[in-house]
């Protein structure tokens, strides 16, 4: 069949599959990051405040991403070892289970949003304006958090079975959506960051009825659904979240360090909170070729290889264009000043970014995953955080904060590294 000829052309070729694989990913990946990006580009034209305002519903949503990639990381990784061991009915089982986590999840997140929204806005520091445009951003978003879920899963399952192109594609279709509909919606309806919220909803809605289509109608995947399944199995669920809830914590924890910069930049201006935002929008540009090669990982060489050279471009493309970039995103001359200064010190360290997250991958194909949460940990908890607030509280520059950033990422490549090399010698891998 279609599908096992890939398991046998991967065998064959390791080191060309692996950038068959990767490719589309990336793509997608930055696709589906161009989605955030323009997202934010048109809420930057509104003013500062709005920026600010999404930038504190960032942390709630970024949860919500975190469980998505983590319970799809284990889903894609369970289905891809049943397919390897040609045991289809397991890898279907798999599949169903994964379906399952997304019910659950979506109604627990729903209402969870709905009732408790503002307040745990207020929490993470949200005031006045900045809490009633944030909330009329995130009420809108809460009821489709199930459609950004099911929309991940779906990819998750795919991907387990070696198909990465629809991905792609069905993700180009819903930032395309969402580019028309921005624009439109915030400003033509005169909607503001509630057109944003729509914008990204419908554009959900529509990647759902695209994976819906090719999976349930079209039948164009390798597995297929029973629904009868959905009960729950014990064995499949412990493989799932083994390996997802590792991954979800560490997501988890970006999401507190985000929370914990904004509570300190809100402290210098709302503008050094938007300049934030904008930026870390656009790291993650540099960040998805990384993320993108790690999970299609195969051979060492290749992976370092590639990751490291191509975020190279990207780190000489961003530090050269940075003053260009920004005034995209905002018309407010300190956000820009800030942004660029930042942007320009943030890149510097991301072939260290491409080391860490690769290696902490390589822990994972291993069965390991908590390398991933130490390092995340050690990263953002021991050491961005408590540094950040130290140069805060002893009246250092905000460019303090940002190299903050700069020796917690080298300490987490460091230590990331010496947990691959640690399995490696435990695993006989290599001898020295």
């Amino acid at each position: 069949m279609e599908k096992e000829s890939r398991l046998k052309d991967f065998l064959a070729n390791p080191s060309k599959s692996m950038w068959k694989m990767a490719m589309p990913i990336i793509a997608g990946m930055m696709v589906q990051t161009l989605f955030n990006v323009v997202d934010i580009m048109f809420i930057g034209w509104l003013g500062a405040d709005e920026v600010t305002a999404v930038a504190f519903v960032s942390p709630l949503f970024f949860i919500i991403i975190g469980l998505g990639v983590g319970i799809g990381t284990g889903a894609t990784a369970t289905i891809a070892q049943y397919i390897g061991q040609k045991d289809k009915v397991n890898a279907e089982k798999t599949a169903s289970q994964t379906l399952l986590i997304g019910f659950i999840s979506t109604i627990f997140l729903t209402i969870l949003g709905v009732i408790y929204g503002e307040g745990l806005l207020s929490i993470l520091g949200a005031e006045d304006k900045i809490l009633s445009i944030a909330y009329s951003y995130l009420r809108i978003l809460t009821f489709g958090l199930g459609l950004v879920i099911f929309s991940m899963f779906f990819r998750a399952i795919l991907a387990g079975e070696g198909e990465t192109k629809i991905p792609m594609i069905i993700g180009l279709i819903g930032t395309i959506m969402n580019l028309i509909l921005d624009p439109i919606l915030i400003f033509t309806f005169n909607y503001g960051v509630r057109g944003a919220a729509f914008a990204t909803i419908i554009s959900q809605i529509v990647m759902v009825l695209a994976y819906f289509f090719i999976i349930f109608v079209k039948k164009s995947s390798y597995i297929s659904f029973n629904f009868r399944q959905l009960s729950p199995n014990n064995n499949i669920l412990k493989k799932i979240f083994q390996i997802g809830i590792p991954s979800s914590l560490s997501m988890l924890i970006i999401s507190f360090g985000q929370v914990v910069m904004n509570k300190i930049l809100v402290n210098y201006s709302t503008e050094a909170v938007a300049a934030y935002q904008i930026v870390s929008r656009l790291d993650m540009l540099l960040f998805m070729p990384i993320l993108g090669i790690a999970i299609s990982l195969t051979t060492i060489v290749g992976m370092f290889y590639g990751a490291v050279l191509i975020t190279t471009i990207s780190v000489i493309f961003f530090f050269v264009l940075a003053s260009n970039i920004l005034p995209i995103f905002s018309s407010n001359p300190l956000v820009i000043d800030i942004g660029v200064t930042y942007l320009k010190i943030i890149i510097l360290v991301y072939p260290a970014v491409g080391i860490s997250v690769i290696c902490s991958r390589v822990c994972q194909a291993l069965g390991q995953g908590m390398p991933l949460l130490i390092t995340t940990i050690t990263r953002v908890i021991i050491l961005t955080a408590p540094l950040s607030y130290y140069f805060y509280f002893t009246g250092r520059p905000i460019e303090w904060v940002w190299f903050s950033q700069v020796f917690a990422i080298l300490i987490a490549a460091t230590i990331s590294f010496a947990w691959m090399r640690y399995y490696f010698r435990k695993f006989n891998i290599v001898r020295n």
